[in-house]
């Protein structure tokens, strides 16, 4: 599988101050991949060093087998790249921004007029001046000039900031059919939820640091964040089947069992508890989420999310 980002112990430092250390990861072809931290944590420092916009004080990116975004006008044509705050001339139509932004990247005019349909802009919104749109329309125009040409990467800072729920199923839908057809994606956000079932991967930074880097199964692994198990026992089921082991089950007052279960004994638990389906009538398993694992890593740095 071709690497479409590379970076090798890639450093920043302003005036005596690291923003990254030593961060080394690969992208490849058609992955989607989530860039979490918080603020300050080094992301938009990475995404930059990755455009070619800041050269790296230590360590090497390549970026489709080349040294530096910025200085080869094929690799930028591959690449698209939406900042957490875009700002486009306010005099200007949505239409003239995107043409414009194709010029630069030599677009043909067949090749981006049905992007305002993509993104869920109209036709009559298109015809606009970007001073009548609200913030959701022009992060929507935003995500139509980076996705100009079909580019092999994009680059996606904090995306679905101001739009709506209906329209961040529609954008993620949307990358989901750019990842299929073999773009690469790294998307820094803070929504985590909205992470958790469509990024194939994480890579989460703090203090400009890479502290992990893997799929959630992987990470909740290497966490060792127990499983929450909660189920109801039939009317004819006899408690006692379950107080027996190593699991300690909090009755509630709904008659519901629970208990976190270590991930060692996760598989073990749910099939003693499950082998007599008639003794259930509900069952509802929890894994640790993202934010879960999130937590587990800064708490690691002593640092608080």
């Amino acid at each position: 599988m071709t690497s479409t980002i590379s970076l090798a112990n890639v450093s920043k430092v302003y005036s005596d101050v690291p923003a990254i250390e030593d961060i080394s990861f690969t992208l490849d072809e058609g992955e989607l991949v989530a860039l979490v931290g918080h603020n300050g944590a080094g992301k938009t420092t990475l995404i930059k060093a990755i455009l070619g916009l800041i050269r790296p004080t230590a360590g090497t990116v390549r970026v489709l087998g080349e040294d530096s975004v910025s200085g080869n006008l094929g690799v930028r044509k591959e690449v698209g790249y939406l900042p957490e705050s875009v700002s486009f001339h306010l005099a200007l139509t949505g239409r003239e921004v995107l043409s414009f932004y194709a010029r630069l990247k030599r677009v043909p005019l067949d090749r981006w007029q049905n992007l305002f349909d993509q993104v869920g802009l109209s036709q009559s919104a298109a015809d606009r001046p970007v001073r009548t749109y609200s913030k959701g329309m022009r992060q929507r125009l935003g995500l139509a000039q980076a996705l100009l040409g079909k580019p092999r990467l994009l680059l996606l800072d904090e995306p679905t900031s101001g739009l709506d729920p209906a329209l961040r199923r529609s954008f993620y839908d949307l990358i989901l059919e750019f990842k299929r057809e073999g773009t690469t994606v790294l998307l820094s956000s803070h929504a985590l939820s909205e992470l958790e079932e469509r990024a194939e991967r994480v890579v989460i930074v703090n203090q400009g640091r890479k502290i992990a880097d893997g799929t959630l199964d992987e990470l909740r692994r290497v966490a060792c964040l127990p499983t929450h198990i909660r189920f109801k026992p039939s009317a004819s089921a006899a408690v006692d089947t379950w107080s027996n082991g190593s699991v300690k089950w909090l009755e509630r007052k709904d008659q519901f069992l629970e208990a976190d279960v270590d991930h060692k004994e996760k598989i073990a638990v749910l099939s003693a508890v499950t082998s007599d389906p008639a003794a259930l009538t509900s069952m509802t398993i929890i894994e640790p989420t993202l934010d879960d694992v999130y937590a587990h890593f800064l708490q690691g740095q002593g640092t608080r999310p």
